[in-house]
């Protein structure tokens, strides 16, 4: 383990997250609001950033262990320094609260423990959805943006950070990567900022709805979420923004540099389209009578399978109380999730497809069991390592979800609700079925319950084993 690097790696980390905190701290300023929990939390984050960063580096190179190493220590301590302003300004004064928040922030689930939104200061308010858009396209990203990095070293941490089964450059270096990376990014928001703001919303909600959408958050400045607006232009724009920013951002960079043929032959992106338009069809049918009519029910049904399976979590209608079908139908979409390279959560629609394709090679390979199959995913065949590590990390969801459920039933509720909270939060996607529907929240879980949950959100966001290698005693060893 090359400590020297990580040490330093981590002061940027906080460092960046310091400055980050100027943008609430203006706003608070803005509003009349004290400045002093963000004074209080900037300060300390400057010191121990300021003192890790200042640790030389005697060999600069950066493998997958140590990159793994960073970006699990990394967003355990952004967001423990993170709840500070919550707990210091009185709106959330319990830590374990302002954590789990903070950590649903972070990692875009948009889980949430607030019962009176409203009644948050604009200066957190802020902060809030800005940990979204902070954690949509990831902090270490960023980093790699606007700091020189060594070499393409820094592609460890990406591919960490970065959601998807594989994780490729767009350029030859890591650092204009991730530049261009975070342009798309902000110009998509910048745009939608306006579109919203063009339908009636302030500038500040729509900015942070921008912020909430684009990372695929979902907290809302309101408690009723975008039901509050109650406005179908507002409802269209967040829905086709939510599903873009649930398309793997290659697509885009093929599009700026005119390969939209190539863009649009993406297997993944077809069969992410597919689904939606086939789940919303199904929906809409289902909910008609219950919402009053068909047209009404594609307006429901498209808000809702946008917001799930991009993982967002806004809400416009209680989905808790349709029907079976139109209910669990957003579970398993929940599941299926965005595209690998977006910032949405999920198994990903590609690993989907790879599974998909695997069972049915079995189902094959039974038949003809002396025919040699190989997988294709994008037009390339998918290596076998690949294949595995598809199996194994859908395997490991599967068994995280069945032991953070029995931890939740410790808490003495019920089945559906303990396991769609345990699916909302490590897939990413905050709202399920139950007490933690589209109207309810996770105050009333335990502390034990909230802290198990936190961790489930940073498992599903960082795709389990940045988290996990942090609890293997062999990655600590010196090389």
């Amino acid at each position: 383990m090359n400590y020297r690097i990580v040490c330093n790696v981590l002061g940027k980390v906080l460092l960046a997250e310091a400055l980050l905190l100027m943008l609430p701290l203006a706003a608070a300023l803005a509003c009349a609001e004290s400045p002093l929990p963000f004074i209080f939390t900037i300060l300390p984050l400057a010191a121990a950033g300021g003192g890790l960063s200042l640790v030389k580096i005697r060999k600069p190179d950066l493998f997958a262990r140590e990159g793994f190493v960073i970006v699990g220590l990394s967003w355990i301590l952004m967001s423990a320094f993170g709840a500070l302003p919550f707990v210091l300004s009185g709106d959330i004064p319990h830590y374990v609260d302002a954590f789990f928040e903070t950590v649903s922030g972070f990692t875009t689930t948009g889980a949430s423990i607030l019962t009176d939104i409203e009644a948050m200061g604009r200066g957190c308010m802020f902060w809030r959805l800005f940990t979204h858009w902070i954690g949509g396209m990831g902090v270490l990203v960023f980093i790699a943006a606007i700091l020189p990095v060594s070499g393409d070293h820094y592609m460890h941490i990406m591919r960490a950070e970065v959601p998807g089964p594989e994780v490729s450059k767009l350029v030859p270096r890591a650092r204009k990567t991730a530049r261009i990376l975070y342009l798309i990014y902000l110009a998509m928001t910048m745009i939608e900022t306006g579109l919203l703001a063009c339908g009636g919303m302030s500038f500040y909600d729509a900015l942070l709805h921008s912020f909430a959408t684009a990372g695929t958050g979902g907290f809302s400045t309101r408690a009723a979420s975008i039901a509050a607006y109650n406005s179908v232009y507002i409802e269209m724009v967040i829905s086709v923004f939510m599903l873009l920013f649930g398309v793997n951002f290659n697509v885009f960079y093929l599009i700026l540099i005119g390969q939209v043929a190539g863009a649009l032959k993406s297997e993944e992106l077809r069969v992410y389209l597919g689904i939606v338009a086939g789940s919303v069809l199904v929906i809409a049918a289902n909910i008609a009578s219950q919402v009053g009519g068909f047209l009404q029910g594609l307006r429901f049904s498209l808000f809702q399978v946008a917001t799930v399976i991009s993982t967002t979590g806004f809400a416009t209608a209680d989905f808790n109380t349709w029907p079976e079908l139109s209910r669990w139908l957003l579970v398993l979409l929940m599941f299926v999730g965005s595209c690998a390279g977006s910032t949405g959560g999920g198994i990903k629609v590609s690993r989907m497809i790879i599974l998909f394709k695997t069972y049915l090679n079995e189902l094959k390979q039974l038949i003809l069991p002396t025919r040699v199959r190989r997988i294709w995913l994008e037009g390339k065949p998918v290596g076998d390592a690949t294949v595995r590590s598809v199996l194994v990390i859908f395997h490991i969801y599967i068994a995280i979800v069945g032991l953070s459920v029995l931890v939740l039933t410790l808490d003495g509720r019920d089945m559906i609700t303990n396991f769609t909270a345990s699916c909302a939060c490590i897939f990413n996607v905050g709202p399920g079925l139950g007490d933690v529907g589209p109207t309810g929240n996770y105050a009333f879980f335990s502390d034990l319950s909230k802290l198990t949950l936190s961790m489930e959100m940073l498992l599903g966001r960082l795709e389990i084993f940045p988290v996990l290698f942090l609890f293997a005693p062999s990655v600590w060893k010196k090389r």
